[in-house]
C-alpha cells in the first residue's frame, strides 16, 4: 500500500480527491516533497503561516516554554505567563474598547463564543449575517452561512438567523432591537475577497448603535497583517463590539480568539457560571508563539510591506485569462475566465512547482495569500509560473 492509499484510508476525507502531496519538511516559502522537490508555497497554509514555515522565532518561543510546562489546566484557572502577556501584548495593538481576551482553539470555534456572547448579553435571540459569508463549519458557524448546498444535509441548525447583502447599504434597515448581533467579514473570503465599500461598515456600524445591536467582526483571513494594516477593519472607520480572530495569529498552530470589553466579556463567567469552556485553549505554548508571531510581524513591518507585494503582483500578473484581481495586501484573488481555467492553474500549477489553491464559492478564483514573510524574487517566481500557465492553456 502507497502512502497515499493509508492517507486515504487512515483519514476522514474532506474531498474525494485530495492534492495529495506528500510533504518531508517546510522551510520559508517552500514546502518539500518526500522526494526534496522543492514548491514555491502562494496559499500559506490558507493564510494561517503567516511568518514562513519553521520561523526559528516560533520554534525557539515554543521550545522555551515547553522546557517550562505545557497543559496544566483548563482555561480560565490558572495563572500561565505567556498566556497573561500575550493577551496584554495583543490587547495594546487594539482599541481601548477591546480590551479582554477570551483564547480558544480555532476561528470557528472563537466565532461559536462570540455568537454565545452576543446573545447572553443582549438577551435577544436574532443574528444578522452576509449572504455568502464564510465563519467556519462547525454547527454555529455553519448556520451563519447562506449556501444551500453545503447547509442542507446538517439541518436543523441555529434559529432566527437572517441574512444581508454585503455592501448593500439598503439592507441595513432589517437590523432591529430585536438583533442580538451582526456578523460580517471585514473582507469578504469564501465570496471572492470582497472588500467593503462605500462606507459600509461604518454605516453597518452606526445602525448597530442605534439599535444597541452587537457587532461583530471576523478578521480570522485578513487579521495579522495580510491587508496593509494589523487588522483590515482599521482601513475602514469601523470599530467592533466583538472582533474574531484565529489563523496567522501563531505562524501556523492552532489557535482563535475573541476580543471585546471586559464589562462584556464578563457576561460569560456568571448566569450560568462556565458560559463557554475549553480545555486547551489559551495554552502556554500556543500563546508563546502567538506572542512571537504577533511581535515578529509588528518588529518587521510586514503589515506595510504586504502592500509593497500585492503592487508587484499586480504589476506583473498581466493577462488576457485574468479579469480582476481582487483583495488587499497578501489577499488577493485572481479573478480568472471560468472555473475551467482556475481548475487548470491549481493543477498544473503543482506539477510546476507552485502552490495555488480555491475559494469556497466563487469558482472563478485562484488564491494568493502567501506567508507574509516571501520576498519580491520570490513572488516574481511565482507569478512568472502563473502566466506560463495561462499562456499554455488551451480550450478543450
Amino acid at each position: 500500500m502507497n502512502n497515499l492509499e493509508r492517507f486515504k484510508r487512515a483519514l476522514a476525507p474532506t474531498t474525494p480527491h485530495p492534492l495529495g502531496l506528500e510533504i518531508s519538511k517546510a522551510r520559508g516559502s517552500y514546502i518539500y516533497d518526500s522526494k526534496n522537490r522543492a514548491y514555491l508555497d502562494f496559499v500559506a497554509g490558507v493564510s494561517a503561516v503567516s511568518i514562513g514555515h519553521s520561523n526559528r522565532v516560533i520554534r525557539s518561543a515554543v521550545n522555551r516554554q515547553l522546557k517550562k510546562h505545557s497543559h496544566v489546566m483548563v482555561y480560565g484557572e490558572f495563572i500561565q505567563e505567556p498566556v497573561v502577556a500575550y493577551a496584554e501584548y495583543l490587547i495594546a495593538q487594539l482599541h481601548s474598547s477591546l480590551n479582554n481576551v477570551y483564547l480558544v482553539n480555532s476561528g470557528t470555534e472563537a466565532i461559536e463564543g462570540a455568537l454565545k456572547l452576543a446573545r447572553a448579553a443582549t438577551g435577544r435571540t436574532e443574528i444578522i449575517a452576509a449572504k455568502n459569508n464564510y465563519h467556519g463549519n462547525t454547527m454555529g458557524s455553519l448556520s451563519l452561512m447562506d449556501y444551500e448546498e453545503r447547509v442542507a444535509p446538517f439541518r436543523p441548525l441555529l434559529p432566527d438567523i437572517k441574512h444581508i447583502g454585503f455592501n448593500q447599504l439598503e439592507d441595513l434597515n432589517q437590523i432591529s432591537e430585536a438583533t442580538a448581533a451582526v456578523i460580517v467579514e471585514t473582507i469578504q473570503g469564501g465570496a471572492g475577497f470582497i472588500l467593503p465599500k462605500g462606507g459600509y461598515l461604518s454605516e453597518l456600524k452606526k445602525r448597530c448603535q442605534e439599535t444597541k445591536t452587537l457587532l461583530i467582526l471576523d478578521e480570522i483571513q485578513p487579521g495579522f497583517g495580510r491587508t496593509g494594516t494589523l487588522f483590515a477593519f482599521e482601513q475602514f472607520d469601523c470599530i467592533p463590539d466583538i472582533l474574531v480572530l484565529g489563523k496567522g495569529m501563531a505562524g501556523g498552530l492552532p489557535v482563535g480568539a475573541f476580543v471585546a470589553d471586559e464589562q462584556l466579556m464578563k457576561t460569560l463567567s456568571h448566569s450560568p457560571k462556565l458560559g463557554h469552556i475549553t480545555t486547551f485553549g489559551g495554552h502556554p505554548v500556543i500563546a508563546a508563539a502567538a506572542h512571537a508571531t504577533l511581535r515578529f510581524i509588528l518588529e518587521n513591518k510586514l503589515a506595510q510591506k504586504s502592500l509593497a507585494h500585492e503592487k508587484t503582483i499586480r504589476k506583473f500578473l498581466k493577462h488576457k485569462r485574468i479579469k480582476e484581481i481582487r483583495g488587499r495586501g497578501l489577499m488577493l484573488a485572481l479573478i480568472v475566465e471560468d472555473e475551467a481555467v482556475a481548475n487548470f492553474l491549481v493543477l498544473e500549477a503543482l506539477k510546476r512547482n507552485l502552490i495555488l489553491f480555491w475559494l469556497l464559492y466563487e469558482k472563478k478564483a485562484v488564491r494568493l495569500t502567501p506567508p507574509l514573510t516571501i520576498t519580491k524574487r520570490e513572488l516574481e517566481k511565482g507569478c512568472q509560473i502563473i502566466l506560463e500557465i495561462l499562456d499554455d492553456y488551451t480550450v478543450n
